[in-house]
């Protein structure tokens, strides 16, 4: 029946879609394509443990008077060193502000100005003030908050939570379906949800390094499921770093948003010395990967590097940016007197599952969005608050894809109430040792002898 040769169990229809994933470009999905029943199935309680929830960042797009989609695909081209597909990028920058009337209408509360204008904000390696926020560093949060509120309030959306799929079903080169186990149960019987359609919206893999923003449940699963499947699978190495986490015993760790950086926070040393107006015109708005080599050079030489917020948010901290100010009080910093030290972070997994512009992957029946996906738009370093707007507008295009080419059915979806209690299981001494080797080895920076050296303790550790 499938590639993986799964026996016994029992077999559940989930309906026509069956999204795996319940972050934004999941839920978003779901949403577009009601009222065609969906199944989202959800690792863990939904709204726990997905990385749209921390973002503090927030949805680039080309809203503000003289800017434009064309100056907003030209931004996301340079960041991404020369390989991002400039159809792609163009058409992620045209469909941006449809996609943030959709999050408005959903009741995502932007930022205003006094006159009910969004107001805008500066991010790294953008041209123009094109970043929507919440609250300065809130974004995810609400967004997810809203989009949750709105998904409950959809009869045709069947929500199950606590279960983790392990494995695509392919039956006669088509996807038809996930093995899915209670989320911490290794050893499960197997339960294959059987749909006409699998969206692929799990995440990515941060949590395979030591040092990460993601939830730690984020270990590419998605990818693996896809390629064990067949599945066509694009720029893996495209690892993004993001250059300011809060460094600290929390893991994972918290990020001092970028924000920061662009209300006027400088990069320092120890010595108090700002250090990125050598590496770069743009200093601490250069593109992350710049920033982020920058940092670690000054960590390996045995320095330590700071943001420093003391001038250019000082007081204004708590209330213009609640989440790092939050953050830092929980690990005994005062950014308003303090500059915080910070490391970069594995944040972002530029490459995934390749998908064509309708979200469509290289198997029949298996559409992908969010950071699982490949779609080209991001290259080898992702713009700023273009990952946000990468879920919606490919979200959106999927739904509108499945509606247009996939029949309803008439059969019901034999749907039990289905909910399971994740185990919540502290990290393995093979976790902990793939954590650091990853971080050590494959990390910021990488070189043929480390990679050498990682791929065969990986295989060790197999």
């Amino acid at each position: 029946m499938s590639q993986t040769h799964q026996t016994g169990g029992h077999i559940v229809n989930a309906g026509d879609v069956l999204i795996v994933g319940a972050g934004l470009a999941g839920l978003f999905t779901a949403l577009k394509l009601a009222p065609r029943p969906v199944t989202v199935l959800a690792e863990a309680p939904i709204g726990d443990g997905a990385s749209s929830t921390w973002a503090q960042g927030g949805i680039a797009a080309a809203i503000s008077e003289g800017d434009t989609p064309e100056e907003h695909a030209a931004d996301t081209i340079e960041a991404g060193a020369g390989i991002v597909d400039p159809e792609i990028a163009q058409l992620l920058a045209e469909e941006a502000p449809a996609r943030i009337q959709d999050l408005l209408s959903l009741g995502v509360p932007f930022d205003r100005d006094l006159e009910g204008r969004l107001t805008v904000g500066l991010e790294a390696a953008h041209s123009r003030s094109r970043i929507v926020h919440v609250q300065g560093d809130r974004a995810g949060r609400a967004i997810m908050e809203a989009l949750i509120a709105a998904v409950r309030a959809t009869p045709s959306i069947h929500i199950v939570e606590g279960f983790s799929a392990y494995e695509l079903a392919v039956e006669d080169g088509r996807v038809a379906g996930v093995f899915v186990r209670p989320t911490g149960d290794m050893l499960p019987s197997p339960l294959l949800l059987r749909a006409r359609s699998v969206v692929l919206a799990s995440g990515g893999s941060g949590g395979l390094y030591a040092v990460t923003t993601n939830p730690l449940t984020s270990r590419g699963e998605g990818f693996a499921m896809a390629a064990r499947a067949g599945a066509t699978i694009a720029d893996p190495e495209f690892v993004q770093f993001h250059p300011t986490a809060i460094t600290g015993p929390r893991d994972p760790a918290p990020l001092a948003t970028e924000a920061l950086r662009g209300a006027g926070a400088t990069l320092i040393d120890e010595a108090g010395m700002r250090f990125m107006k050598a590496v770069h015109d743009d200093a601490e708005l250069a593109p992350r990967d710049i920033v982020a080599r920058a940092i670690a050079r000054v960590i390996q030489e045995g320095g330590k590097a700071y943001l420093d917020a003391r001038d250019a948010v000082g007081d204004r901290f708590p209330t213009a940016f609640p989440t790092v100010y939050g953050n830092c009080q929980l690990m005994d910093i005062n950014p308003i007197r303090q500059p915080i030290p910070v490391a970069p972070a594995m944040h972002y997994h530029m490459g995934g599952v390749l998908v064509d512009a309708d979200g469509h992957t290289s198997l029949p029946g298996l559409w992908a969005c969010g950071e699982v996906a490949s779609t080209g738009a991001h290259g080898a370093n992702r713009l700023a608050s273009n990952s946000l707007l990468e879920a919606v507008v490919f979200g959106a295009r999927i739904a509108l894809d499945i509606l247009r080419t996939v029949e309803p059915s008439h059969d019901v979806p034999r749907m039990p109430m289905m909910k399971a209690i994740p185990r919540q299981q502290p990290p393995s001494p093979i976790i902990k040792e793939l954590r650091q080797l990853m971080t050590n080895y494959v990390g910021v920076v990488r070189e043929e002898t480390g990679l050498r050296h990682a791929l065969r303790e990986i295989l060790r550790i197999e």
